[in-house]
C-alpha cells in the first residue's frame, strides 16, 4: 500500500513589527512556483525535505542544515519539491529598512548563507513571532524586535563583505523604464501598445525582448507577480477574496485564484483565514 504524503499547508500572517512585511510557514509536498520576483527581501530556512530553485538564471539547490536562503527583491527566481517528501519552509519577507536594496546584487552572488548562528537567530525571531497580537510596549513585541536587529546585523556583515556589483543587465534602460511603469500601474495595467508609445513607440517585441532579457521573465509575467504580492498584502489587511480580486487587478475571484494558487501554493480565503487563526 502506497503512503499517504501529508497535505500541503500554509500559514501566513504580517506581524507588528516594523520591518517585516509578512511571515510565511508552509509545508509543500508537490509544488512548483512560476518565475516571479518580490519587492521584499524573502529570508528563508527549511525544517526538512529539499528545494531547488534558479535565481537570475543560476540553479541551486538546499536540503536541512545550517543553511539560510536569502532572495533579493527585484530578481527573478522560481522553486519546486525535488523529493516525494517535500520540504517545509519557514520565511520572513523583509523590507527595504531591514536590508537596502544596494545590497541586492552581493546577494544575486551568493544566495545560500551557510552560516549555523544566522539560521539559529532566524529560528529564535519566528519563535518570537509566533505570538501574533504584539500590542505596542508588550515584551514579546520588543523580543521579536530585538532578534531582528540581530538577525539584520549578521545579514549586513554577510552581504557588505562581497562586492557591491550591480545588478542588472547592461543597457538596461529601456527594460527600467517599462518595469517602473508597470510598478506604477499594478492593479490597472497597461496595454503593450500604450507602453511602445509612452517609451518612445519602440517596437512591442524589442520592448519585450529588453524586458526578459534584464529581468529574466516577460512584462506581463512580472505584473502578474505584482498583483500577487498585492493580493497578499491586502488579503492580510483582512480585505476579503471577492474584493481583494478587483483591488488587485483580476478579472475576478476565479482569476486570481488561479494564479494566487501558482504562486502561493494556495487559495486566497486559505490564505486569509491562516491569517486569523
Amino acid at each position: 500500500m502506497a503512503a499517504i504524503r501529508p497535505r500541503s499547508t500554509v500559514s501566513a500572517w504580517r506581524p507588528p513589527v516594523a520591518g517585516i512585511a509578512e511571515v510565511l510557514h508552509a509545508r509543500f509536498t508537490d509544488h512548483a512556483y512560476p518565475v516571479h520576483v518580490h519587492d521584499t527581501w524573502a529570508l528563508m530556512i527549511l525544517d526538512g525535505g529539499r528545494v531547488d530553485f534558479a535565481l537570475d538564471g543560476e540553479r541551486h539547490g538546499v536540503g536541512v542544515r545550517d543553511t539560510v536562503i536569502l532572495l533579493p527583491p527585484g530578481v527573478a527566481h522560481d522553486g519546486r519539491t525535488v523529493t516525494e517528501a517535500g520540504f517545509r519552509k519557514r520565511v520572513l519577507h523583509l523590507d527595504a529598512s531591514v536590508l537596502p536594496e544596494g545590497l541586492t546584487g552581493a546577494a544575486v552572488d551568493a544566495p545560500l548563507l551557510p552560516d549555523p548562528a544566522l539560521r539559529e537567530r532566524v529560528h529564535g525571531l519566528h519563535l518570537a513571532l509566533g505570538a501574533r497580537e504584539l500590542p505596542a510596549g508588550a515584551v514579546e513585541r520588543l523580543e521579536a524586535e530585538s532578534r531582528l536587529a540581530f538577525v539584520r546585523e549578521r545579514l549586513r556583515r554577510w552581504l557588505a563583505g562581497r562586492a557591491p556589483t550591480e545588478y542588472g543587465a547592461p543597457a538596461a534602460g529601456l527594460a527600467v523604464r517599462l518595469r517602473e511603469l508597470l510598478d506604477a500601474r499594478v492593479a490597472e495595467g497597461i496595454g503593450l501598445e500604450e507602453a511602445s508609445a509612452e517609451l518612445g513607440h519602440v517596437h512591442p517585441t524589442h520592448l519585450i525582448r529588453s524586458f526578459r532579457a534584464a529581468y529574466g521573465l516577460p512584462p506581463h509575467a512580472y505584473l502578474t507577480g505584482r498583483r500577487v504580492e498585492l493580493a497578499r498584502r491586502l488579503l492580510l489587511a483582512g480585505m476579503r477574496p471577492a474584493e481583494v480580486a478587483t483591488a488587485a487587478g483580476f478579472y475576478d475571484q476565479a482569476h486570481l485564484t488561479r494564479h494566487f494558487g501558482r504562486h502561493v501554493g494556495t487559495s486566497p480565503a486559505r490564505f486569509a483565514r491562516s491569517a486569523r487563526t
